[in-house]
């Protein structure tokens, strides 16, 4: 299980554990909580600098909805001290969404980077008129879409762009499909078998632990008559 989260200010190996005078307890929650369900250098430590603005207005832009969940009180032990990261968590470290970048190759013509998504199982999205619009099947004549009007049973891992000229090629692909997306984010979806994926070559690239890591930088290369992901690179907290 990967537990996540902490401060931007705060100090690696901290926690936000303390002592307590109640029993110790290893179901204990609080009383609520909110449940949410080869690279240049230089070019990378440029995505850095953009990326924690984008999480926040992602998140601003995609409003999943916060359901509160009961807990039972309980103790444990630490320092109180924050711990460096982001998000709710209080061990340290980010979450996935912000800690992954992928980067589709900039010269691979539209049907390939179709083939590419389809291949992997990803999912566009971008909201139009107050309504989520999916599209999938990028590479198949018109490409299958469907709508929702709430975000609230939306559980998969997404991402935004950052940069490059892919961005472009998305909007071609939701106009192949009829959908004229404007000037709105494209949430690229991730099924979990391509999640688990990652979370897999981004342990086994140097056996760091996700509280470690700071950014995994994944590349798509192809492998036979399909595709896969390397590390391209990763960049640690300590």
């Amino acid at each position: 299980m990967e537990v996540t989260g902490g401060s931007e200010d705060g100090a690696v190996g901290e926690t936000l554990r303390v002592d307590s005078p109640l029993e110790a307890n290893p179901e204990a929650g609080a009383a609520e909580s909110a449940a949410d369900d080869p690279e240049v250098r230089e070019s990378l430590d440029n995505v850095l600098e953009m990326t924690d603005a984008a999480v926040t207005q992602a998140d601003r832009q995609f409003d999943m909805g916060v359901r509160n969940a009961p807990g039972q009180p309980g103790s444990a032990q630490g320092t109180g001290r924050r711990p460096l990261g982001s998000g709710p968590g209080s061990g340290g470290g980010y979450p996935r969404e912000q800690r992954w970048l992928v980067r589709f190759a900039e010269l691979a013509n539209i049907d390939e980077y179709a083939r590419q998504l389809d291949y992997f199982g990803i999912e566009f999205g971008a909201v139009v008129d107050g309504r989520m619009v999916y599209i999938s099947k990028m590479s198949s004549p018109r490409p299958t879409m469907h709508t929702s009007s709430s975000g609230a049973n939306e559980k998969r891992l997404y991402m935004t762009w950052r940069g490059g000229n892919r961005k472009q090629a998305d909007l071609e692909l939701f106009k192949k499909a009829g959908v004229t997306v404007g000037n709105g984010l494209i949430f690229h979806f991730y099924p979990k078998e391509t999640e688990d994926r990652l979370a897999r070559l981004e342990l086994a690239y140097r056996n760091r632990t996700a509280n470690d890591i700071r950014r995994t930088f994944f590349a798509v290369n192809r492998e036979g008559a399909g595709y896969e992901f390397s590390v391209a690179h990763q960049t640690y907290l300590k």
